[in-house]
């Protein structure tokens, strides 16, 4: 299996964020939209597969599984191509270093891919995970799922500025060096491997996404308040619903980006030009 070196991935890096800067407006809103939904297919996966298993049984295993399989999305994203905000904080901060794009082409790509990405976010906490019903799935008389989604949201809801921040910044550290790392390989196996670790780490360490963020807190906000949920509450058999749409761009969605453009573009994208620095 053969690899790049340090210096030939951080060119990589370079071309990508040149590439993502100079799409067509309808490349760049097809590429942010289906990365938005690549991240969220991943995500709903996850809450399907660790987040129903009960701790006392379990211990830290269902949280394992959680991360084990939500690198679904960050793997779809880089092998089959799409354009991720979190992995174009580090590609468009090289790019920029090497003055391959001006500072207006980076921010406005940068925030194009967040909006993009929202949307596809949304899509899918709606159509997919939603109105499909396969949220409300019923085990034993419960909505395991939904309760899952609805806790979920409540717990990213309720962190602290700080929290959130520092978080947001872990998680976008090993992103963008699972991406670094993607890079390195010229085969798929090896890039998959790459992906896989540093995602299961960010997730399974409790670390947040922005991206990951737009689905899963709609998607417990929408759920909660559903009257299939609501009926549960009321019977005592789960957690009523805390967020909202103002919790979730305050207390996490605002932080949390603020971090992931600081873990991308800072800890991975600045220090490899400053290893790298000729």
């Amino acid at each position: 299996m053969s690899t790049l070196t340090s210096s030939e991935i951080l060119d990589a890096t370079v071309r990508m964020g040149a590439s993502k800067a100079g799409q067509s407006p309808l490349s760049r809103a097809a590429n942010t939209f289906l990365a938005g939904m690549y991240i969220a297919i991943g995500g709903f996966l996850a809450i399907r597969v660790g987040l129903t298993l009960p701790w006392e049984t379990w211990g830290g295993f269902g949280k394992f599984m959680f991360g084990a399989v939500f690198p679904l999305g960050l793997m779809l994203v880089v092998l089959c191509g799409a354009d991720l905000f979190t992995g174009s904080c580090m590609t468009l901060t090289t790019a920029r270093a090497r003055n391959q794009i001006t500072l207006g082409q980076a921010l406005f790509t940068g925030a194009s891919s967040w909006i993009g990405n929202f949307a596809g976010a949304l899509f899918v906490a709606y159509f997919i995970a939603y109105l499909s019903g396969l949220i409300f799935d019923a085990a034993g008389g419960t909505l395991p799922y939904a309760s899952a989604a609805v806790n979920l949201a409540n717990a990213k809801s309720s962190l602290g500025f700080t929290e959130a921040f520092l978080r947001g910044a872990g998680c976008n550290w090993l992103v963008c060096l699972a991406v670094f790392a993607a890079a390195a390989s010229t085969e798929t196996a090896g890039k998959i491997a790459a992906l896989w670790f540093p995602t299961m780490a960010f997730v399974a360490l409790g670390m947040e996404h922005c991206i990951a963020n737009m689905f899963f807190i709609p998607l417990g906000i929408l759920t909660g308040s559903d009257p299939r949920y609501t009926a549960l509450v009321e019977a005592g058999k789960a957690l009523p619903l805390k967020a909202d749409f103002y919790s979730f761009f305050v207390s996490n969605l605002f932080p949390v980006t603020l971090g992931n453009v600081v873990g991308g573009a800072v800890l991975v994208g600045m220090l490899y030009l400053a290893a790298n620095k000729k």
